[in-house]
């Protein structure tokens, strides 16, 4: 098994709020999976005196320990138990009802000898490359669903969208979102290796149009993690009209994970 892992803070002045980890079993029959990008929240209060980071990384923690020690559980009964456990560990100190609260998007994936579970919330994605090296992305594009004007400034995404029902939703303090988020499970036997991509990953696809999914994962094949990383920034870098990047930061935290099963 070859697994990569890569991670990139979008700018040296800020912390990383990307999260990933993987674990692997001692008896080698499967593994889990975990990525996490932090939601930067604007400028101002958010009803929390801890950072992104302090949250992706518990929440993060969490959701490794149950989903490789509690098999018994579904990936969504996984990250509900994660939100909740995260949330106790601040709901003492913390607005947990504010609209900002810390909050992450999600992407897991569980597999063993039989087959491999995933879960996906909100706008990162995971790729899976079946033994015909046919590639599918599984992907929640709520997003892109969202009615014209939604996301136009930040106080209407936050009054209208986030975490609303018809909007989109991310991993907070209320753990029913968990029922909101894309699962399913696949067969082992018909997957060779998997990704999971921070949309400053995903860019790569998603915003300059250099390659569809499976160009993309081809690119993981023979670069590496850090590979990709290295073509998105250098994207970015030559975009001085702002062709692509338009309202976006020029560089956004940027992680990728790679698994060849």
């Amino acid at each position: 098994m070859r697994i990569e892992l890569t991670t990139v803070p979008g700018s040296p002045e800020r912390p990383n709020e990307d999260w990933a980890a993987t674990a692997l079993p001692a008896s080698g029959q499967g593994g889990t999976l975990v990525l996490l990008d932090g939601v930067t929240p604007p400028q101002g209060d958010d009803g929390c005196v801890h950072s992104v980071p302090w949250f992706t990384a518990r929440l993060g923690g969490a959701l490794v320990e149950l989903s490789g020690s509690r098999r018994d559980l579904p990936l969504t009964e996984v990250l509900a138990e994660s939100i909740r456990r995260t949330a106790d560990a601040h709901r003492f100190s913390c607005d947990l009802s504010h609209v900002r609260t810390p909050q992450a998007t999600v992407v897991m994936a569980r597999w063993d000898e039989r087959e491999i579970e995933h879960l996906v919330l909100s706008d990162s994605v995971l790729l899976l490359e079946s033994t015909g090296s046919s590639v599918r992305a599984l992907l929640d594009d709520r997003l892109d669903r969202l009615p014209p004007g939604s996301l136009a400034t930040e106080a209407i995404a936050d009054a209208r969208v986030r975490n609303k029902e018809g909007g989109f939703f991310t991993a907070a303090a209320d753990p029913s979102v968990a029922a909101r988020a894309v699962t399913g499970r696949t067969p082992r036997a018909e997957v060779r290796a998997l990704a999971a991509l921070t949309d400053g990953a995903s860019r790569w696809t998603e915003m300059f149009r250099e390659g569809d999914w499976a160009a993309c994962l081809e690119v993981l094949h023979k670069e590496g993690t850090q590979g990709l990383i290295d073509r998105v920034r250098a994207l970015e870098d030559a975009d001085t009209e702002r062709t692509h990047l338009r309202r976006s930061k020029t560089h956004d935290d940027a992680t990728a994970v790679y698994a060849v099963l």
